[in-house]
């Protein structure tokens, strides 16, 4: 309808000649809409969206119309009062089936014709579950009484009208309107549009953890165009009218507008909003005007509870439970037939009979009437029974130590509570890549400008020097402090050889970085600030190039003489402006609150020392160069800088202790020479800048190489760099990134010199290398997302005051957008290479399996600039479609980009990952990647956790068309068809492990993601599904959300599998809810997976134990405790349906009501509880040990229809066992009909208890203890009711049957001959089956093996430890360790 209502409003613009796109404002110089007029907008849009005007402002009249409607900021999440508990608690539990098919019972047993029961005994089920339900419901809901009561009366201060000041108020008196002023570290009451803050550039910090968990701190900032900034706010001055959209729970937008009393304009979105529940940080005052409140503010919205689905074990129980009613009908209406024979076939009765009643209508009676004996043969409280044995499923797995983390003190979070038993029956598992299967922990590897490769080997051998220290210390308190550290070994020192960091080896967290998360010293929002993605060692041959710039003696040549090129200089520098700048980060130091941004210090050179280095140099190459920067370059040496960072004028940067602007003349004159002695130190840097002091004077030959001229520097007799390593040391900044990737950028921008140093709304403060601290103002930030797959930033180039775009994003996207500049022939030539050499390097990334970003710039004239602005801002103040504006408006910005270069950037694979996965492989589960990174990439992660083995073939879809996408998957299919006979278990689930060192390899399918989108396309989907299925893997590269969740939801529905997806990040969200199990990793990327999950994990390595362990155990108890509970009560109807046939089919029993009652009520509900409870068939190491045991769960089928009708039958059977051998054992006594009843009953009980003890493969004091209660309760009851119940089971008299009838041998006899009898059967089937079946001999062998390989293994550790004079090789006596196992190594 709000699109309807958008298109209705686009034809009214239309034909009044409006040519305006959306709704929105008229920016500065824009005439307003006439339609639009504030009068009007009310009116216009009522029940699409809420206008809110201040409540105690000039607009009172308007604000008590629109406000009506609006809720308070009360909340009451209870569902009940005092008042209203007993009638609602009612209506809600006869909602269930279960509670109306009770209540029908107990309504048929009032009918006289068709009574079976006294009244008052028929209502017991069903009081006894009311009652309990009713309880549990009344205790929730007073804790979520008393939690409302204190949120509701907590305080804050609000503005009142009245007093014209702030007054304490509390949280439930807050209305839409108010405005509210909070302090640092309060809570946010309700959702509220920020108007004031006491930092001077309108800025706030909140902390989300409340409502999304993410602790990294979140910038919102003040409404813009207020003119009442910089100082207290002025409540009074304030008669603006905000129009937003409805109450929704999209936590990730706002879209609204603010007019001002003179008609203009102002859009609103996202980070104008101060979300109810999250905590004001670093921020000494802000002042809000609530929008919404109570129940109306995204967090409450949100609000939803644990996530309910029904399971696959649930949906066939439904269909038993109908087979089950089936049944019941069937043997109701043989007792209604056989009544109605028996009556008509009747003559002279000895005893009295309604002869009045026509047979027909007395065996319609009797229908009804079994319904009512034969009630619990319908196993309506087995679903009560299934709840409980969840809920003790989900404690056992949530308090697994195993699935316990401890550096981030997180356990696992079951929130979906009903399909734990689906873990058990996984076939098919979709995992996303980073952050998933990788740490997330992003740390700089190599890079490329300009076309040159930047290959920084010595940070290579850092990262694995890092990696073997970590190590091979383990265990130990010294660790490695740096690659660069006086403390530990010289990283150019180092033997290593390899250039390359291996994914094997980047496999755990630090012991530092454990201590950090504990050190208080560190924030805990101090997010993706690892010392191993700080520490990041510069490449000599980029210091060399970015020396230059303290280097005026060095002539700037053509690139020729290995000295860098202008041209590449512009690169360089264009390049770590924009790793510095292109980003969200918030910077901040432990003496500094976040909010506070330094003020820019003295430049190592003033501008005009800048332009002076350069007087003296060529430079030739910018005249064949010009065309590259419109308008033309000259050659005068003060016009240097301009052409340095791309052409235009000086910005209005002005240093601390010098305001001349470089246009200036006459100034240069009166400027001391530079330093020719100062260099970049650039080799010496480590996080605050001291900490490679050591290690440059252990490395001084390596510096004088880095020197061009062959200087060698001293550090010590340098006071500029003192003081500047000082004030570094004195200044340790903290980047607080939203994104692993954006931290790993910066802090590579930081160790060469090019360092962010601070943040605020309209401006970034930036040290550059040779420069000093300028400060760069911020026009716009243009947020990544998952269609655009780039980020930008619109700055104004603090050197030549000229718009610039800098642009970070994936090479497949930035690569299509960077053009060849139209001009000069040899502009082209060099940039043409560039790219070509550029892609090579990025093609060579993703085969070592790095994550490569493309940097790119473009220079904005002020016209499109302008043109562009109007643009944008109509799009920030459009209410409707404001997302398809503001994407239409980036894209037309972020085109003809300048490649600058690339970033590879490694991402660490979490510890266990290959193990997992080879561990599922061999659980018959189907492992998918679903990734948005490079095929290469992909390739490289997939060889580095085992899911690609050296000896699989690789099948790669890359097509460029629909018709080639058909041809392709019908050769692949072709081909992997031809190999089939020759490839036995494609899903290496047979393999044993064993696929990576020789054994049987399989295909491996690789598809990108434009082939995808034709592979899911209808006519070929059916083609893509048969090639995967003939796939032991599938990697999907270069996919969307969308295509995720696409491809889950083909495979579970075209193949009818279970499906498991398990993602990190917001882009798996959809994945996870289309997936019949979704599992969500609190990882680096915010909590939005977890949150859309069923169950929660903090690493990849916890599903294994959870599926393989736990998800095998659940299923296996759950599918046995149904069999078990449809046995019991199968049996003991049957009981009282075979005593039909000897009491005429009236519907009688042969024990007394409350008995009956009570049996499956009160005497065998337990047992079944603990059975499905504590049940475990295998020991949990064994299961871990052999993940072939949890296929062959699935492939016994535990639980099927054929096994439902084996346990009925052999129901029926043990019924009849029960039934009439006491009946042959009395025949011809002149017992009675209670005194007849007791032995079966008794029978029956140990009947049932004895089958579940054969049927258990545990067996625990507790097993025993409940077994023993449950018999004792009943005998204890019996013999109890016989004593003191006389009148209380009319018209039976139990007085002394019970007692009397345990007084005589024959009743003993009698029920251990039965119960023998009626178990024999299932215990030689028992016996039979673990004697002859393959798969429980196979078991025991394996286990009997996994035992001694586990005593060898610890012998051979012992064996090592004591004898290290004589070590013998690994491997000599232990042919079945593998060599150069690293668990062996000392």
């Amino acid at each position: 309808m709000e699109r309807l209502h958008w298109v209705r409003h686009r034809c009214r613009q239309l034909l009044e000649g409006n040519s305006g796109r959306g709704w929105y404002s008229a920016a500065d110089g824009l005439p307003n809409k006439s339609s639009l007029d504030a009068h009007s907008s009310p009116q216009r849009v009522s029940g699409k969206r809420r206008t809110v005007c201040a409540r105690h402002g000039p607009h009172q009249q308007e604000y008590e119309a629109v406000s009506k409607s609006y809720q308070g900021n009360a909340i009451r999440t209870t569902k009940y009062s005092l008042l209203t508990f007993i009638p609602m608690n009612l209506f809600q539990q006869f909602h269930r089936s279960a509670n109306l098919y009770f209540l029908f019972l107990v309504l048929l047993n009032w009918v006289p014709v068709v009574e079976a029961f006294q009244k008052e005994i028929a209502m017991i089920p069903l009081l006894v579950v009311l009652v309990v339900i009713a309880f549990k419901d009344a205790l929730e809901d007073y804790r979520r009484y008393l939690f409302d009561k204190k949120v509701n009366n907590n305080v804050v201060r609000v503005f009142s009208g009245k007093q014209k000041a702030y007054i304490d108020q509390r949280w439930k008196d807050v209305r839409v309107g108010d405005f509210v002023r909070l302090s640092c570290n309060e809570i946010i009451p309700a959702d509220m549009l920020l108007l004031y803050s006491s930092d001077p550039r309108g800025v706030c910090y909140i902390e989300t953890a409340n409502l999304d968990g993410e602790t990294n701190l979140k910038q919102r900032q003040v409404v813009s165009d207020l003119p009442l900034q910089g100082e207290e706010f002025s409540l009074e001055s304030f008669h603006c009218r905000v129009e937003c959209e409805n109450p929704n729970d999209d936590l990730g937008r706002f879209r609204g507008y603010m007019e001002h009393p003179g008609g203009l304009r102002v859009g609103l979105h996202n980070n104008n909003l101060l979300l109810r529940s999250c905590t004001v940080r670093n921020t000494e005052t802000v002042v809000g005007m609530v929008v919404y409140a109570g129940h109306e503010t995204k967090a409450m919205m949100n609000n939803s509870g644990p996530r309910y689905k029904r399971s696959q074990l649930e949906k066939h129980l439904n269909t038993d439970i109908l087979w089950c009613v089936l049944l019941l009908i069937i043997m109701c209406l043989t007792a209604a037939i056989g009544h109605g024979l028996w009556l008509n076939n009747l003559k002279d009765p000895l005893f009295q009979v309604d002869t009045e009643t026509s047979p027909g209508l007395a065996g319609f009676y009797v229908f009804w009437t079994m319904i009512i004996v034969l009630q619990v043969l319908i196993p309506i409280s087995l679903y009560v029974s299934i709840e409980i044995v969840k809920l003790g499923q989900i404690y056992f797995i949530h308090n697994d130590l195993a699935l316990y983390n401890k550096q981030l003190d997180s356990r696992i979070q079951c929130r979906a509570l009903n399909i734990t038993e689906d873990l058990g029956q996984i076939q098919y598992l979709f995992s996303d890549k980073t952050g998933t299967l990788t740490e997330n922990k992003m740390v700089f590897r190599r890079c490329s400008i300009y076309g040159v490769e930047y290959p920084h080997e010595e940070n290579a051998r850092r990262l694995e020097v890092y990696e073997a220290e970590k190590s091979e210390e383990a265990g130990r308190s010294v660790t490695l402090k740096s690659g660069c550290s006086g403390k530990s070994l010289s990283c150019r020192s180092l033997s290593c050889q390899r250039s390359s960091v291996s994914l094997h080896t980047l496999a755990a967290e630090s012991e530092e970085e454990e201590e950090q998360l504990s050190n208080p010293i560190h924030p805990r929002t101090n997010a993706f600030c690892s010392r191993v993605a700080k520490e990041v060692v510069p490449d000599p041959e980029l210091v060399r190039k970015l020396n230059w710039f303290c280097s005026p003696e060095l002539a700037l040549s053509d690139g020729s003489s290995g000295t860098p090129s202008s041209l590449e200089l512009t690169y360089i520098t264009d390049f770590f402006l924009a790793l510095a700048i292109c980003n969200s980060v918030v910077v901040s130091s432990p003496s500094q609150p976040r909010h506070v941004v330094p003020e820019a210090r003295t430049p190592l050179k003033s501008l005009e020392d800048f332009k002076l280095m350069f007087q003296r140099l060529s430079f030739s190459p910018f005249a064949a160069l010009s065309t590259l920067s419109p308008p033309q370059m000259k050659g005068s040496p003060v016009s240097f800088t301009r052409r340095l960072f791309a052409r235009g004028k000086t910005g209005s940067f002005t240093p601390t202790n010098s305001t001349t602007d470089g246009s200036e003349p006459g100034r240069e004159s009166n400027l001391e020479p530079p330093d020719p002695r100062r260099k970049l130190d650039l080799s010496s840097r480590a996080e605050g800048g001291d900490a490679g002091q050591t290690e440059h004077r252990d490395t001084e030959d390596e510096d004088a190489k880095t020197n061009p001229d062959g200087a060698r520097q001293d550090a010590e007799g340098d006071p500029i760099r003192e003081a500047d390593r000082e004030s570094d040391t004195n200044e340790e900044l903290l980047y607080e990134a939203e994104s692993p990737d954006e931290a790993a950028l910066v802090h590579a921008a930081q160790a060469y010199r090019c360092t962010l140093r601070g943040r605020s709304a309209e401006g970034l403060l930036v040290d550059l290398p040779g420069i000093g601290s300028l400060a760069v103002q911020l026009l716009h930030i243009l947020p990544f997302d998952s269609n655009r797959k780039k980020m930008s930033v619109v700055v104004r180039h603090p050197l030549t005051g000229h718009v610039v775009v800098y642009t970070k994003g994936a090479d497949s996207v930035i690569m299509d957008l960077a053009e060849t500049p139209k001009g000069a022939e040899q502009a082209q030539e060099i940039y043409s290479h560039i790219r070509e050499q550029t892609q090579i390097h990025l093609d060579g990334y993703a085969r070592e399996g790095l994550r490569t970003l493309c940097i790119a710039k473009k220079i904005v004239e002020e016209e499109e600039y302008e043109a562009w602005l109007k643009g944008q801002l109509l799009a920030e103040s459009s209410i409707e479609n404001r997302e398809e504006l503001l994407l239409e408006s980036a894209q037309r910005l972020e085109t003809n980009l300048t490649l600058l270069g690339t970033t590879g950037i490694v991402d660490r694979l979490q510890e266990e990952v290959p193990e997992t996965i080879e561990a599922l492989q061999r659980a018959g589960i189907k492992v998918w990647i679903l990734t948005g990174d490079k095929k290469e990439t992909a390739i490289n992660i997939a060889y580095a956790c085992k899911l690609l083995c050296p000896n699989d073939q690789l099948l790669t879809a890359s097509c460029g068309s629909k018709d080639a996408c058909a041809v392709l998957l019908e050769e692949l299919k072709v081909e992997v068809q031809r190999s089939e006979a020759s490839l036995t278990e494609p899903t290496a689930a047979g393999n044993h492990g064993e696929s990576s060192s020789g054994g049987v390899a399989g295909f491996v399918l690789v598809i990108d993601g434009r082939t995808l989108e034709w592979a899911l396309q209808e006519e070929l989907k059916s083609h893509f599904l048969e090639l995967s299925q003939g796939c032991k893997a599938v990697i999907c590269c270069r996919s969307t959300p969308l295509q995720k969740s696409q491809v889950v939801r083909l495979v579970r529905d075209q193949l009818g599998v279970m499906t498991l997806a398990v993602g990190d990040g917001a882009n798996d969200v959809s994945m996870i809810q289309v997936a019949d199990v979704g599992i969500g990793i609190s990882g680096q990327e915010g909590m939005q997976a977890v949150m859309s999950s069923d169950f929660a994990i903090s690493r990849f390595k916890h599903l294994s134990k959870l599926l393989l362990v736990h998800g095998h155990l659940c299923y296996s108890r759950l599918a046995n405790m149904i069999l078990y509970f449809i046995y019991k009560n199968v049996m003991y109807v049957n009981l009282l349906f075979w005593y039909q046939f000897f009491c005429g089919f009236s519907g009688g029993v042969m024990t007394n009501a409350w008995v009956l009652i009570l049996f499956n009520l009160l005497f065998t509900s337990v047992p079944p509880l603990i059975y499905g409870v504590l049940d475990q068939h295998m020991p949990a190491d064994t299961l871990m040990e052999l993940p072939e045991l949890y296929q062959a769960v699935q492939t016994s089928k535990v639980y099927v229809p054929y096994v439902f009708w084996i346990t009925v039958l052999d129901a029926f059977y043990q019924s009849l066992v029960c039934f009439f051998v006491p009946y042959f054992a009395l025949a011809g006594s002149s017992v009675g009909v209670l005194s007849f009843g007791s032995p079966i009953n008794a029978s029956a009980l140990l009947i049932i208890l004895l089958h579940q003890v054969i049927e258990s493969h545990t067996l625990t004091w507790i097993h025993a203890l409940v077994l023993v209660l449950s018999g004792a309760s009943y005998f204890g009851f019996v013999l109890l009711f016989g004593v003191f119940c006389v009148t209380c089971s009319p018209p039976t008299n139990p007085v002394g049957v019970e007692t009397l009838e345990m007084s005589q041998p024959l009743f003993y006899i009698v029920c251990a001959l039965t119960t023998v009898t009626a178990l024999l059967p299932r215990l030689l089937f028992r016996a039979l089956c673990n004697t002859l079946r393959p798969a429980a001999a196979l078991t025991s062998a394996q286990t009997d093996r996994v035992d001694s390989e586990r005593y060898r293994k610890k012998m051979q550790r012992w064996n090592l430890s004591h004898s290290k004079a004589n070590k013998l090789p690994v491997c000599a006596d232990n042919p079945g360790l593998e060599p150069g196992t690293d668990s062996v190594e000392s």
